[in-house]
């Protein structure tokens, strides 16, 4: 069964908040003109606010971080998206020398043995990258929504980072249902791990297909505490940390 047919619900204000959105977008791509990325992950919403952001020809850069551990459906979508929307996609990875270290040092499942271990991972593979992404921008734009887990209830419309960029969120109040709804009645494309129970996706070895009334995110470092569970993309300070991580290994 697809995702669209187990998600797609037209809902009360799904209207409003589609073109809430698209204000959101453009109000970011006036304040911030030629200095504001789409950080995408490729997953449902990014790819919401990408054929959004070329549906209503909105001024802002696409950018995607690959961090060698992508599975080939998430890749697939780089060209899909070049093809369907006519722009190019940025595309940021790790330094191969620190990835050479880190795996030298601590091996290729390093993200089981411990938290700190998976972060560290997590540092040199997509926040050193993404520091590079945002390095000369004003703001950038995300598909983080409130109803993805307790960490993200309260998640604004836009909110400074600690670099003083603006970062742009807007599917804040977006339900999963809008999501689905808006890629159903837009034939986005989307990722068909989606269709496979993995309503979130990031690097192969740690995601995992969900069950049955598990949370949205339970597929993502399912071994780890609920309150770890964040790669540091959205956390303040992680991004410094982690391009000093690397700075010191050279």
């Amino acid at each position: 069964m697809s995702a669209i047919t187990l998600y797609a619900r037209q809902t009360a204000g799904f209207d409003e908040r589609v073109a809430h959105a698209v204000a959101v977008l453009k109000q970011a791509a006036a304040e911030h003109p030629g200095r504001v990325v789409q950080a995408t992950s490729l997953g449902a919403e990014d790819m919401v606010l990408t054929d959004l952001i070329a549906r209503h020809s909105i001024g802002i850069a696409i950018g995607t971080l690959e961090t060698g551990q992508l599975h080939e459906e998430t890749l697939a979508l780089v060209p899909r998206i070049e093809q369907r929307y006519g722009l190019a996609v940025e595309v940021y990875r790790p330094e191969a020398d620190a990835v050479i270290h880190f795996v030298k040092n601590h091996g290729e499942r390093a993200m089981y043995e411990s938290i700190d271990l998976r972060k560290g991972c997590c540092g040199i593979r997509k926040l050193e990258p993404l520091s590079r992404m945002l390095a000369q921008r004003g703001a950038w734009v995300t598909g983080l929504r409130r109803e993805q887990s307790n960490n993200r209830g309260e998640v604004p419309f836009s909110e400074p980072d600690d670099k003083g960029r603006i970062k742009f969120n807007p599917l804040a109040d977006w339900s999963w249902n809008d999501v689905w709804q808006y890629i159903a009645s837009n034939d986005v494309p989307y990722n068909p791990l989606h269709d496979q129970f993995m309503p979130s996706i990031g690097c192969a070895p740690c995601t995992r297909a969900i069950a049955v009334g598990e949370d949205f995110r339970a597929g993502r470092w399912w071994w780890e505490d609920e309150k770890a569970k964040e790669c540091g993309l959205h956390v303040h300070g992680a991004e410094e940390a982690a391009v000093s991580m690397i700075g010191d290994r050279k």
